[in-house]
């Protein structure tokens, strides 16, 4: 699977978690979090490809990334 993920993230602080959310909008449910901003995006980066790859194991379509918010 190719390693430069293109999906954009939202990243924000969670106060209730204490922790920086990480959310990617065209896959739905495929979200982290991380004590630092940095942390909540690697781990995010990880998640993503979890994601895809199950879905590809479950024959399910891997929408391709937009790389930029449509519904922002």
């Amino acid at each position: 699977m190719k390693e430069d993920i293109k999906y954009e993230m939202v990243v924000y602080w969670s106060e209730d978690d204490d922790a920086y959310i990480a959310e990617v909008p065209e896959l739905p449910g495929c979200m982290a979090d991380g004590r630092t901003y940095e942390e909540a995006i690697k781990n995010t980066l990880t998640v993503i490809k979890e994601w895809i790859e199950t879905a590809m194991e479950l024959g399910r379509e891997v929408p391709k990334p937009k790389g930029r918010l449509i519904y922002a």
